[in-house]
């Protein structure tokens, strides 16, 4: 029998995907979160306290320290720049791919180890959490590689997996909190489960795996016991007596469970399962297949064990989309983490089709993916041609490249299974290369705060003379300022800022200045736009400066 994918196909799709996260890498930072947590990061970095997390002037208490530690080492390691922001995102992506192609192995064999790779790394969600860079894209390698480890662990028993998966487990918990533990402890209990090796949880090694996570976790407690624990007195979202302790080992989780203290994002139970058909692009249709083919093939056979059968990507999956759906704090990053094992399943899926000949299924699919390919690409000409301005003639031609590239692989004759994988990845290399090389750019030339800072480097105008009205602040400036650009009041600017001070404002805050009668001499007018949140009217050229809006950097003036 043919091999489903030969070594130079996973070998060229590797390359292009690698190029593909590289493009994405030199991308200006989104506001808000991206550019928000790169700023706390430069701001641990720039004032060397690893302890204390604050947004702005106002003390964090939400996401844990890892994620802006591992971005702080980065600056201290290669400086400040979005690209050293974004490489520990890109460090445990690799290692994402390599735990689900081990996973895959230990399941289902060495033909299904590089589809599992291929289907994470071109995974949409996981493509955007590299250059829209958050807590998540930390959190779901370290998540996976838990899962792997512990997977060996409860297969071999062997302390080092146990210590490694412990380990892993702990850096996962310190990205994000609670989410991890639950998503890696619902699926390694459901390995347990189905494998009937019950004895492993009451080893004394499974004692030493629970040290090491404590050991892995205890630097964020530390953090937090310092900064709020000690200083009762801190406000925090108006309260005071806040345990930062109790925070992240309870708190945290559930009160976004029940909304307390966040706001209620969604009451759709079905959220999590309809946000996956564009999370999980290309591959969405197929891992709905698969899980319900998988449990449907585990009630069958009433849970017994069978070889080459696993129920850690199915009814572990399963189990946490459904408890994390009654969440009334929903967004969609939440499902990174289970992105991984959903691609180890796909994977399993896809090699099981082809190994049982089933050719009217793979028809299928390749035409519905084919489909998927083809819309796409029109939609990949308008968002070329007709949103923004035509691109620079070499990148026209890195397009023309790609676009012929897809016709060849979609009509050459190779076995259907294979085409179904190579088509689904390189449409998904297509799409971003030219959402990296094209949309985003053109995106962020409406982001005010990164044209700020490009106006001060330009004119050469010294970053610590510059500061922002109060009440909006702007994360990209302060970055790419590499500096936390002070807030003043707008009724005290007048008595605050001496003569040839900068301010930055947006329009709402130039009109109440003019009110106050302040003076400037000069005056930089740059469009701005929410950019995370588009709108028809935005993307419209015809319609976008209806929507614009505007932001100022002034030159004050006295006498």
């Amino acid at each position: 029998m043919e091999t489903l994918v030969l070594k130079k196909d996973y070998i060229v799709l590797y390359v292009l995907l690698g190029i593909v996260y590289l493009s994405g890498m030199y991308l200006p930072l989104m506001e808000n979160d991206s550019a928000q947590h790169a700023v706390m990061a430069m701001r641990m970095f720039l004032e060397n306290d690893f302890l204390h997390l604050y947004k702005g002037d106002a003390l964090y208490l939400d996401k844990p320290h890892m994620h802006f530690w591992l971005a702080a080492i980065s600056f201290k390691i290669f400086g400040i720049s979005h690209w050293a922001y974004r490489l520990p995102a890109i460090f445990f992506t690799i290692i994402g791919a390599i735990s689900c192609n081990r996973l895959s192995k230990i399941f289902y064999g060495n033909e299904a180890a590089h589809i599992a790779s291929l289907v994470f790394l071109s995974s949409q969600a996981i493509v955007l959490a590299n250059h829209d860079v958050r807590t998540d894209a930390v959190l779901t390698g370290a998540t996976i590689f838990a899962v792997w480890q512990l997977v060996l662990f409860v297969n071999k028993v062997q302390l080092v997996h146990g210590i490694l998966g412990g380990i892993g487990l702990g850096i996962a918990f310190s990205s994000k909190g609670q989410l991890a533990v639950f998503v890696a402890g619902i699926c390694v209990l459901s390995h347990i489960f189905y494998t009937r090796k019950w004895n492993v949880i009451v080893q004394w090694k499974t004692i030493v795996s629970a040290l090491f996570f404590v050991i892995a976790i205890s630097p964020v407690l530390y953090a937090y016991y310092i900064q709020f624990d000690l200083h009762p007195e801190n406000v925090v979202n108006g309260k005071t007596n806040v345990s930062g302790l109790r925070f992240i080992l309870w708190d945290q989780s559930v009160h976004r469970l029940t909304a307390n203290g966040f706001k209620e994002t969604s009451p759709d139970y079905f959220f999590f399962f309809h946000t996956l058909l564009w999370a999980f692009l290309p591959w969405s249709l197929i891992a709905y297949i698969a899980l319900y083919q998988r449990c449907k093939q585990l009630v069958r056979i009433r849970f017994r064990y069978e070889r080459n059968t696993e129920m850690l990507t199915s009814i572990g999956v399963l189990v946490v989309l459904i408890v994390i759906s009654f969440s009334k704090f929903k967004l969609p990053h939440y499902l990174n983490s289970l992105l991984p094992i959903l691609s180890v399943l796909v994977a399993g899926f896809l090699l099981d089709l082809y190994n049982k000949h089933r050719r009217k299924l793979i028809n299928g699919l390749l035409f519905f993916q084919i489909g998927v390919l083809m819309l796409g690409s029109v939609l990949l000409l308008f968002l070329i041609f007709w949103i923004f301005p035509i691109p620079h003639v070499g990148l026209m031609l890195c397009y023309l490249l790609l676009i012929v590239g897809g016709i060849i692989i979609m009509t050459i004759s190779i076995n259907k299974m294979r085409k179904l994988i190579v088509v689904s990845v390189y449409f998904m290399i297509l799409i971003n290369f030219c959402l990296n090389t094209q949309f985003y750019p053109n995106l962020l030339l409406y982001q005010a705060g990164n044209n700020a800072a490009k106006i001060i480097d330009r004119e050469k105008i010294n970053p610590e003379k510059v500061f922002m009205g109060e009440g909006r602040p702007s994360w990209s400036l302060d970055f790419y300022t590499q500096r936390i650009t002070p807030g003043i009041s707008l009724k005290r600017i007048k008595n605050t800022l001496h003569h040839h001070d900068w301010l930055f404002v947006y329009q709402h805050q130039l009109n109440e200045l003019k009110e106050q009668q302040l003076v400037w001499d000069k005056k930089y007018e740059i469009n701005h736009h929410r950019i995370t949140r588009l709108t028809k009217k935005f993307l419209n050229p015809n319609t976008r400066h209806t929507v614009l809006e505007k932001a100022f950097l002034l030159r004050i003036k006295k006498e």
